[in-house]
């Protein structure tokens, strides 16, 4: 079950509406025209950054195209907790959908973000409900254990929730990921694949990461079918 564009987001517009913006790991549905967050629309530039030029869910060229009404915009091949190609204060706002739960450090991601946003600018995120995913055998992760993740320096080759999501990852809501001995293989190479959830959220634990990495939350508004969506904006 889905559901039509967001009741808070008449709250987001003032923060994109011809905006230059930065996706983390786009394009995304959720922000084109029939999703919960149409941005696309209302935007006016759009990069991406992704890890790879081929991924399980993309494949990307220099150009981004998010939109057929949009001049394409430019995509950084980078760790999204690293964008040092990227001068700091650049965009007035970035966007995230589904990205930070695979982020082995997402307090780093968050920080890197923050870096390359102006004062006063917007993170637009989305992260996974658990309780509507396979994650929902999983306890939603302490905002400590992410604080002592960014603190220990903790790189994306990181396995250390690899016990946990073995045991408890529910395969019949994961077709793609295969038998019990293909998720395990290919959760081996989790580097190269990005698959992994290694941190499982709620409405609770996300707003309490975002204040800690240093935004102000604004709007936490759940969506179907497994959205939690929030707008936060740099606080300095």
């Amino acid at each position: 079950m889905r559901q039509g564009q967001l009741k808070s987001f008449g709250a987001y517009l003032p923060y994109v509406q011809g905006k230059r913006g930065l996706e983390i790991g786009g394009p995304s549905d959720i922000f084109r025209q029939r999703g919960v967050l149409p941005i696309y629309d209302a935007i006016g530039s759009l990069d991406n950054c992704d890890f790879s030029s081929s991924t399980v869910w993309q494949k990307h060229s220099t150009q981004f195209v998010f939109s057929s009404g949009k001049k394409p915009g430019t995509t950084f091949f980078a760790e999204g907790s690293n964008l040092a190609a990227i001068s700091a204060a650049s965009y007035d706002v970035v966007l995230s959908s589904h990205n930070l739960e695979h982020m082995a450090n997402p307090v780093k991601a968050l920080k890197e973000w923050q870096r390359v946003l102006k004062p006063d600018a917007a993170l637009v995120l989305v992260v996974p409900n658990y309780r509507f995913t396979f994650d929902h055998r999983r306890e939603p992760t302490s905002l400590d254990h992410m604080m002592s993740d960014f603190e220990c320096g903790v790189g994306e080759d990181d396995l250390t929730h690899l016990p946990e999501i073995l045991e408890k990852h529910d395969l019949t809501m994961d077709r793609a990921a295969g038998s019990k001995d293909e998720f395990y293989k290919r959760s081996l190479n989790n580097v190269s694949n990005r698959c992994l959830h290694q941190h499982v959220f709620d409405e609770c634990n996300s707003r309490e990461l975002l204040s800690a990495a240093g935004f102000e939350v604004l709007d936490v508004e759940c969506a179907l079918p497994f959205h939690i969506c929030l707008l936060a904006k740099v606080s300095r």
